[in-house]
């Protein structure tokens, strides 16, 4: 009897302290729901038909990436402010494409703030050919105003966060989104869709990876 109260007792306190070292993986996040409406779902469901070649009754998404950008709006709530319509205000050569408006389920302040706009699984437009299993991550900042380190250190919070929920395989820059063209990872339906993208650059995102215990160089399979 005394054994077996010895492991029940090792076993809660393993249990406990597990727990424990869950939740403080979750940084703070700041709840800023953008607007999430039937338009807005029947456009992203066309989207991943149209664009992804995904025909789906669900907009949610098994995320098995994370795309950084940055946003070059300096503004955490202008930034907001212009992922909230539903469809795109402007930007033709993105209409051309699909009426539905860009987006990320995350967007982090230079202070390193961290806000949620959308569910972690709820697809959002914001990598050609990623989007269908891309978590997406803004910073606020620009090649003039390159991100801080507080955001290095939010981003780094977060990832570590996401992926001991989900089985994350690649963290990117959207600037090197195109080095999927061409695996299985590409789906864009059309083969002359793509846009050239910096951001957030090459020094960020092989410190962003260190952090992360990853290889610091993609090489997509």
């Amino acid at each position: 009897m005394g054994k077996r109260i010895v492991g029940f007792f090792v076993f809660f306190v393993w249990w406990v302290l597990s727990f424990q070292l869950r939740a403080q993986e979750r940084p703070t996040i700041v709840q800023r729901p953008i607007t999430w409406n039937s338009t807005r779902e029947d456009l992203s469901l066309s989207y991943l038909e149209q664009r992804h070649g995904i025909k789906s009754a669900s907009v949610e998404i098994v995320p098995k990436m994370v795309v950084v950008h940055w946003t070059d709006v300096l503004s955490v709530s202008k930034t907001i402010r212009t992922f909230d319509p539903v469809q795109l205000p402007g930007r033709p050569g993105l209409k051309k494409a699909s009426l539905l408006n860009v987006s990320a389920q995350f967007v982090i302040g230079r202070d390193g703030t961290i806000f949620q706009l959308l569910p972690e699984t709820t697809f959002a437009r914001h990598t050609i050919g990623l989007n269908y299993c891309a978590i997406g991550i803004e910073n606020i900042g620009s090649a003039r105003y390159p991100l801080t380190e507080a955001q290095l250190k939010a981003n780094t919070a977060l990832i570590k966060y996401l992926m001991s929920k989900y089985d994350i395989q690649y963290v990117i820059g959207h600037h090197e989104y195109q080095a999927f063209q061409g695996t299985e990872w590409w789906k864009e339906t059309d083969p002359g869709y793509f846009t050239k993208k910096s951001d957030p650059g090459n020094a960020f995102m092989e410190q962003l990876r260190l952090n992360l215990g990853m290889q610091q160089s993609i090489v997509a399979k």
